[in-house]
C-alpha cells in the first residue's frame, strides 16, 4: 500500500513528509493504522545524528497509537480493530528476560530491531525498490506501521490515543522507574531530577507508591508547577546547591530514592549523591549522550549508595502498559497536563522545534 510518513534522509536535516510504500504484514506481525503520535526526545537525538546506532533513510516515530487493520499468519492476540500502543520494548513471553519478573529488556527480535529490521532481516517499508529501514521497530511517524505482535500493547477500547500513545515511551518510562524498578516503598522520601515527560511521570509514580515526600528539581518554574500537579510534595529549582540542600532536608543523609530524568551526567552524578546513604537507591531513567561517562567515587557506594538503570521503566510492555492506561482511565494519572500541543504530520519537524524550546511537554502528532 502507499501511505505517507515523515523520512529521515539525512542526519541533521529536517525530515521528508513524503509517499512510501509499506507491505503487507508477514508471519506474525500485525498492519496498524496511527491515529496518535507523541514527538520524543529519542526521535530528535536520531535525527540530529548524536545516536551512534542511527540509520538513514528510515522512518522515525515510536510512541504511537493506533487501531489493528490486519494481522498476519501465526497471530493470536491481536484482532482487526483492537486499540493498540506500539512499544519499542517487546514482549515475547518467552525468552531468558520475559520469562524473569527482574526485567523487561526482551531479547526475541533486539538483534535485527537494532539493524533497522522487522524480525526476518527484511523491512516492510521501501521507495521506489529501495529499502526503508524502521526505527525501534516500530516507525510511527507515518499513516500506517507493520509492527510484531509481540510489540504492541492491547489497551482499553474506551481509552482515547492522543493521550494513551503517550504511554509507548516517555510516561511509562517515568511511571515504571518509580513503581517496577524502584519499587518504591510508602512512605519514603524521593527525590526526582528533571521535569519533562519521564520526570513528572516519576512523580505521579513516586505518588501512585504512596511515597510521604516527593521532591522534584528543575530549572523551570512552569515545569515545577506540573510536578506539584502529579503529585510533588515540593519543587526546587536548581542551581549549584541542590545537592546540598537535599541533604540539609533530610538530615543530613539524603533521599530513600533520587530519579534522574534528564540525560545529562552532571545531574545523574548530583541523584547519585543526594540518595542516602546505607540505602538510597538512584534510578538512571535519562538517556546520555554518545560517549558521556558517568564518574562516581566510590565512597559513595561502599556507604551503601546504590545505583539501577531503568529501560522503559522496567515495564513489561504488553502486560502492564495496558494496567497503566487502565489506572488512567480510572482518574488515578492525569495524562491531560503532557499533551501540549496538536500537530499534523506535516507539522512534524515543528514538534522538534517546539522540544527544542522547551515550548511545552508533548507535542502530539494527529492521524485524523
Amino acid at each position: 500500500m502507499r501511505m505517507r510518513a515523515a523520512v529521515l534522509e539525512e542526519f541533521g536535516q529536517p525530515l521528508v513528509v513524503q509517499e512510501v510504500d509499506l507491505a503487507e504484514p508477514k508471519a506474525g506481525e500485525v498492519l496498524v493504522r496511527l491515529e496518535a503520535c507523541g514527538v520524543c526526545h529519542t526521535d530528535m537525538y536520531t535525527a540530529s545524528g548524536a545516536d551512534p546506532s542511527g540509520y538513514a533513510p528510515c522512518v522515525l516515530g515510536h510512541e504511537g497509537g493506533g487501531i489493528v487493520e490486519k494481522v498476519g499468519d501465526d497471530v493470536t492476540s491481536l484482532t482487526p480493530g483492537d486499540k493498540v500502543v506500539t512499544m519499542f520494548s517487546p514482549q515475547c513471553r518467552e525468552c531468558v528476560h520475559c520469562v524473569d519478573p527482574r526485567t523487561n529488556l526482551c531479547m526475541a527480535i533486539r538483534a535485527e530491531q537494532n539493524l533497522g529490521h522487522l524480525p526476518d532481516g527484511t523491512t516492510r517499508l521501501s521507495r521506489n525498490g529501495e529499502d526503508i529501514r524502521h526505527f525501534m521497530g516500530t516507525s510511527t511517524f507515518a499513516e500506517y506501521t507493520v509492527m510484531p505482535e509481540i510489540a504492541l500493547a492491547r489497551i482499553n477500547p474506551e481509552a482515547p490515543l492522543d493521550h494513551a500513545c503517550l504511554f509507548a515511551c516517555g510516561l511509562s518510562t517515568g511511571l515504571g522507574a518509580a513503581m517496577y524498578t524502584a519499587k518504591v516503598d510508602e512512605g519514603t522520601t524521593c527525590v526526582v531530577f528533571g521535569a519533562g515527560m519521564v520526570g513528572l511521570g516519576a512523580v505521579a509514580g513516586c505518588r501512585l507508591q504512596g511515597a510521604e515526600r516527593i521532591i522534584c528539581v528543575d530549572l523551570s518554574d512552569d515545569r515545577l508547577e506540573l510536578a506539584k500537579g502529579q503529585g510533588a510534595t515540593e519543587v526546587y529549582k536548581a542551581d549549584e546547591n541542590t545537592v546540598q540542600w537535599i541533604l540539609d532536608e533530610t538530615g543530613g543523609y539524603g533521599a530513600d530514592y533520587t530519579f534522574e530524568a534528564t540525560g545529562l551526567v552532571s545531574v545523574m552524578q548530583q541523584a547519585v549523591e543526594s540518595a542516602r546513604m546505607a540505602w538510597g537507591l538512584c534510578t538512571v531513567a535519562g538517556v546520555a549522550g554518545k560517549g558521556e561517562t558517568l564518574d562516581v567515587i566510590p565512597r559513595w557506594l561502599i556507604q551503601g549508595r546504590r545505583i539501577a538503570g531503568s529501560s522503559f521503566g522496567g515495564v513489561k510492555g504488553r502486560d502492564q502498559v495496558p494496567e497503566l492506561v487502565d489506572r488512567y482511565m480510572a482518574g488515578e494519572i492525569d495524562v491531560d497536563p503532557f499533551l501540549s500541543h496538536r500537530i499534523s504530520l506535516d507539522e512534524v519537524n515543528k514538534g522538534f522545534d517546539l522540544m527544542e524550546a522547551h515550548d511545552g511537554i508533548r507535542s502530539v502528532i494527529e492521524f485524523n
